[in-house]
Parts: structure tokens; sequence; C-alpha cells
């Protein structure tokens, strides 16, 4: 069945993307590159904020390279898409570009040249947008610093490098149309949708994507995968330890760090850096809106909550003196997690036993984590072998990388301790997989850096 399947639907794919070819898209007509002069200084701030919010500087700006020129891989299941220089570079970026040009990119997924994007640009998100805060974010793009940089080739597997089976993408799944307000809800709340649900794109890491790259629309915000790391629900489905609320929603928006919550790791981590420098009316309508999509805490969940709190606080009262060598985990979990336990008073008690606040040196107890609830263990392995680093030169919360310091079986282990003891779960199945996973990356990036 899967087979018929799949030939019936390559043939209308096929099909589609040949209608596509064959209709063409116009080219649009290039400009001389537009002095920064050309535009209003208030246009051009407002982009800014407006940039931040879509997080435009992260995902064109490679690794050690230079802001908005690209050349970031994005690794998909359909191979690696990298992203394109952005700035006003006439020849390598888009210095030609029109207004309308980039309108049009922005809203359909075209290219100057006609040519279809590819989806990891999220168009199917920023199609959402006004007239005037597209106009204000090309007015900022418009003024970056000049950079020329060559793009680079996508690495595609076939039939996934022809263009033209992207028309038949967009009439399966790209729905057009400025985001419309819904007037049975506050001015609040319609602009924390329009943000995340437009130029936030936050369903793009968030919501779970179908076999041919697409959100599944019916899962909406319901947890996703991005660049190795598991983006939990924002919906009813949340698997925070403790609900949030709004205001804390806010908070960790702003500042990556709230009390009774992880601090941001991993794709996050740019995510908070970014919205830092958005007006505060406007994050707190994203933590609106999102608390408002996930709704108020079933009993249920609510029960949940208060256990992992007398869980936390019961042992942050008796820091330092709980005993390891807990028998009913030990029992639970069998004999690799007497091995767990060990390495965790040895590497992981110290910080996280005594818990934290917001201004405390501690960190937070494990019962109040996300990443020991999620239904992968790809967040825990990736925080537990990386580490948490801020940036260089800038401050925030550090958590040291264990990669070099513990092996593949020891990082199992501790895995599966913490998983059995905070969570009370059962234990994950993937944790060899992930730990080989982020070792093979280690190993190529260093390679690639030459150490």
């Amino acid at each position: 069945m899967n087979i018929i399947f799949g030939v019936v639907f390559f043939v209308v794919l096929a099909a589609a993307a040949l209608l596509g070819a064959c209709a063409g898209q116009s080219t649009l007509v290039p400009i001389d590159p537009p002095p920064k002069s050309a535009f209003a200084a208030a246009s051009v701030e407002r982009g800014a904020q407006l940039a931040a919010v879509g997080n435009c500087n992260v995902c064109h700006t490679a690794s050690s390279g230079r802001p908005y020129a690209g050349g970031r891989p994005f690794k998909t299941p359909f191979g690696t898409v990298y992203s394109t220089n952005i700035t006003p570079e006439p020849d390598t970026g888009i210095g030609r570009w029109s207004e309308a040009a980039f309108v049009r990119a922005m809203r359909e997924g075209l290219d100057r040249e006609g040519r279809h994007l590819y989806p990891a640009f999220p168009y199917d998100h920023f199609t959402r947008l006004t007239d005037e805060d597209l106009k204000a974010i090309y007015a900022f793009i418009m003024t970056r610093e000049v950079v020329r940089a060559e793009g680079r080739a996508n690495e595609l597997r076939f039939p996934f490098g022809f263009r033209s089976l992207l028309s038949a993408w967009k009439l399966l799944f790209l729905e057009r149309g400025v985001f419309q307000a819904d007037s049975s809800k506050t001015a609040e709340w319609n602009r924390g949708a329009y943000l995340v649900e437009g130029l936030g794109h936050c369903g793009a890491c968030h919501t779970p994507r179908n076999r041919l790259g697409a959100e599944k629309k019916r899962e909406h915000l319901a947890g996703g995968e991005v660049e190795g790391w598991h983006s939990p629900a924002l919906n009813a489905a949340s698997p925070s330890p403790v609900p949030w609320t709004a205001g804390q929603l806010q908070m960790y928006l702003a500042t990556g760090l709230v009390d009774g919550h992880a601090i941001t790791a991993g794709p996050m981590e740019p995510v908070v850096h970014n919205l830092s420098a958005v007006p505060e009316r406007d994050v707190r309508a994203i933590a609106g809106y999102l608390a408002a999509v996930a709704g108020a805490p079933s009993e249920r969940r609510q029960k949940k909550a208060r256990d992992a709190l007398a869980h936390a606080q019961r042992e942050m009262a008796a820091y330092p003196l709980r005993a390891p060598a807990d028998p009913s985990v030990a029992a639970e979990a069998g004999q690799r997690n007497r091995s767990g336990e060990s390495i965790y008073f040895g590497a992981c008690a110290a910080c996280h036993d005594r818990g934290r606040e917001a201004t405390s040196e501690g960190a937070l107890h494990l019962a109040l984590g996300t990443v020991m609830t999620l239904p992968t263990s790809a967040n825990l392995v990736r925080i537990i072998m990386t580490g948490i680093i801020p940036a260089e030169g800038e401050a925030g919360r550090f958590m040291p990388a264990y990669a070099n310091e513990l092996t593949d079986a020891q990082i199992r282990d501790l895995v599966d301790y913490i998983r059995a003891y905070f969570a009370r779960a059962p234990a994950w199945d993937d944790v060899e997989a992930e730990v080989k996973k982020v070792r093979e990356e280690l190993s190529a990036a260093n390679a690639n850096a030459g150490g």
C-alpha cells in the first residue's frame, strides 16, 4: 500500500511541478542599489526590531561569517540547504532587488528572477506580514553592511534539487494571505498571534512536519525537531513540569532566565538574545498569546506540578545532605543507574541539588526541568555533552561541557539516572544513538577547525 501511494503521489507531484514549470514565473526588473539615505531612519529602526523577532541575523549568518551574508547550513530530511546573502551587495546579495521583489520573496517564496525558494526560508509564515512591516524590514536589510559572498550550492537528494517541484509543494501547503485579526480577542492577543504565527514563525520549530517537510496544521505547536534538538510543545501538551504563566514566559523570552524553569539552550538561545532587543509590549504580546494557546492547566497537570515542586523543595532543603543510592531508583532502572547516580553526585549535584533562584549561583533542580520529560533524550544528551556557554564577550549562565570528561557509557548511565530519578519516567530508548550522533558532530567540528 505504501508503495502504491508513493507512486501515485509522485506522479501527481510531478504533474503539478510540470504545470508550475510551464506556467513560469516572471523576473522582476533589477534596480541600482539604493543609498542608505533613501530610507527613513524611523523605518530602519522599526525594521531592526521586526528583523529581531524574525531572527533574520541567525539564519542568514554562517558560523564565524559576516552578518546577513548567508552560508549557514540547514540540514533537512531532503539534504542540506544553505542560507543566502541578503546584504545589499549588487552581485551576490540582494542589492538589485526592488521592494516589490523583496515582498514577493517574503509572501510567495520566489526570488527576483522568479525561482522558487525552499521553505527552509519560512515564507509560509512571512506571507502573513503587513505591507507596512515588509517595507520596514526591507529598509533595514538594505541599509546593512555590504558583503560580497558567493552563495553555496544546496546539497539535496534527487529529485529535490529541482525547484519546479516546489510549485507542487506550494499548491499543497502554502496558505497565502495577510494575518486577519480576530475581533473577539484583545488587541494584545491579536498582536501576539500576528508575531507568533507570522514573523516569529514559532511553528517552524515547534510544530511537527510531514514527509514533505510541511507543518502538520492539526498538530500546531505540538513540538518539533530542529538542528538535532527537540522543540517542546507550546500548546496544552507542554511537557514542562511546572505550567508556564504569561508573566514567566515574558521574562524567559526577554532574559532567558526565570524561577522554576530551565535556562535557554540550543536554538532557543539566539531567539532570546534577539527578543531582548524587541519592545517590551511585543514580548508581552507573544507571551500572552502562547499562554492562551496552552490554556489553563488541567487538574492532573497541576498535581504533577505540585509533586515536582515538592520533590525539588525537599531536596533543596536537605542540601548538601541528600544521600545517594536511592533504593527505589536503583530497583527501577537497574544496576546501570548506580553508575549514573555516582556520576551525578560527582559532577552535577553540587549545583543542581541546591537549586536556584534567578539571582543565585546554583542551578535549577532537575525535578523542574523540561528536558527530562521530553519524548527524546536528544536535548539532555546535547546539554551534558556540549554544555551551556554564553557567546564570547556576553554575560550569561554557564554549564560546563562533559563530552571530554565522560565516556559514552558514562553519559548513557547519567542520562538514565536523571530520567528515572527526576522525571520518574521510563527510560528512553534512543540514548545510545543520540550520544553517538553528538560525538560524531563534535568530531566533525574539530576536524573542520583543524583541532
